[in-house]
Parts: C-alpha cells; sequence; structure tokens
C-alpha cells in the first residue's frame, strides 16, 4: 500500500511540475511574414523627472542666461546633470531662469520646447532660439521570475515593454508569461495592467512602450508555486516517505 502511495504521490508531483508548451512560447499568434504598423508615442513628463534643457541661439551671450552654469569638463559627465538639471516638483512646474515657475508635468518634451521657443520670442529675449528638452533619469522595474530583477535606466524615448525585460535577462522557465502585470503611474492616477505574453494583441496598446518609472512584475507560474512553502524541498519528502514505507515493510516481516 506504501509503496502505491509514494508511486502515485511522485507521479503526481512530477506531473504537476510539467510545463505545457502553450505557457512557453512568446506571441503564438503572430503568422509568419506578417506585419502591422508601429505607432510612436512620446512619453509625457512626470513629477520627480529630471530635465537637461539646453538653448541656444544665433548670438550665443543671448542664449548664456538661460542655461544651467555647468563646466565643458562636467557636461559629459550624466549624473552631473542629474545633480544639477531641472527637477520637477511635486506640483509638476520647474523653475526656469528669467521666466520663473513653469508648468510642464503632462506635456511631451517636445511640446515643452517648443513653450519655451514662443516664451523666449515673445518675452523679446531670443528671436531664433533652438530648444533642446530631454528626460535623464527614465527608468523602468522589472520584478518577479526573470533573471536579473531590478531597476534599470534607459536613454530612449521610447523602449518596448520587450525590451524592458530583456533588460532583466528575459523571464526565468518559472514565469508566468499569460500573467505578466504592469504598474502605470500617470498624472497622479495608478493604473494596472494584465498583459498576455503568449499572445500580440497588445503590441497595439499604450501598454507596448513603457513609459519611465513603469513597474513590470512577473508573476510565477504553477510549477513554481509546487515547489514553495511545504513542498520547497520535494526529495525530502520523497525521501521520507521512502523511509517510513520501509520501516512499515521491516515491521510486517
Amino acid at each position: 500500500m506504501f509503496k502505491k502511495l509514494l508511486l502515485s504521490f511522485t507521479v503526481l508531483l512530477l506531473l504537476a511540475s510539467c510545463a505545457n508548451k502553450k505557457d512557453l512560447i512568446y506571441y503564438q499568434d503572430i503568422q509568419n511574414s506578417s506585419q502591422s504598423s508601429i505607432n510612436y508615442v512620446a512619453n509625457e513628463i512626470q513629477i520627480n523627472d529630471i530635465l537637461y534643457i539646453k538653448v541656444d541661439a544665433l548670438i550665443q551671450d543671448s542664449a548664456k542666461p538661460f542655461n544651467l552654469d555647468i563646466n565643458a569638463s562636467a557636461a559629459i559627465n550624466l549624473d552631473t546633470f542629474k545633480v544639477q538639471g531641472y527637477l520637477v516638483s511635486q506640483d509638476g512646474t520647474i523653475v526656469f531662469p528669467i521666466l520663473g515657475t513653469l508648468k510642464v508635468a503632462g506635456k511631451t518634451p517636445s511640446q515643452l520646447q517648443k513653450m519655451l521657443v514662443d516664451l523666449l520670442k515673445d518675452n523679446g529675449y531670443i528671436k531664433d532660439a533652438n530648444v533642446n528638452v530631454r528626460v535623464i533619469n527614465s527608468k523602468v522595474t522589472v520584478l518577479g521570475e526573470v533573471r536579473n530583477p531590478g531597476t534599470y535606466s534607459f536613454d530612449e524615448q521610447n523602449i518596448s515593454l520587450n525590451q524592458a525585460i530583456g533588460y532583466a535577462g528575459d523571464l526565468t522557465i518559472f514565469g508566468k508569461r499569460k500573467d505578466v502585470l504592469l504598474i502605470r503611474e500617470n498624472n497622479g492616477t495608478r493604473t494596472y495592467i494584465k498583459l498576455d505574453l503568449t499572445k500580440s494583441d497588445w503590441f497595439t496598446s499604450p501598454y507596448y512602450y513603457v513609459k519611465q518609472n513603469d513597474v513590470i512584475i512577473v508573476n510565477p507560474n504553477g510549477a513554481k508555486v509546487m515547489t514553495s512553502g511545504y513542498l520547497s524541498n520535494i526529495g525530502s519528502i520523497i525521501g521520507i516517505l521512502s523511509f517510513a514505507a520501509t520501516l512499515v515493510l521491516l515491521f510486517k516481516k
């Protein structure tokens, strides 16, 4: 009886730990040579973003009062810009030289560029200003069943969720591809989105490209759950059952 119970228990554990092929392959609905359009979406400036803003003009002296006083040797140091850049305050504003307090949260970098060009022109400061705006502390956090969970910085205006997961070394074999949680904060609202990485129907959604400060959580699959808690050491459990079965057989003799 104990031998049968031990065999049954072992078979059940093996079956529970087996992974289905359909649970592991990405984007199974994509057909060979199929095509789809790419919709690039500019990320909006958020609270706690750090902005690099550079004002240029034909007459350099006219633009100098509107630029941060960073020496040439420090200009190549990104950490220096992060310390001396424009930090977006809790009310979504920055304090810009001469122009004063400006509302920037909710605008894209290109929209802020245009606003600054217009302000400089309309106030009679610079007629032909050229303004460059960039967010220099963009980051995404990837947690859960990935090889290298953590927070990753990126310099591009757009990176996809696939790229973000790639930074973290891809999902482990225990990552539940049908249950990936994206947490996004925007304009004082936190949104929770569940994504299925075995399908591609979300490629055209607002969640294909990550935004700065997004959090991606990969939940564990059934096999991982089975190996946690009381079943954390399956070998030990089988060993105990085998020992118990041996003792019963010995006493029967």
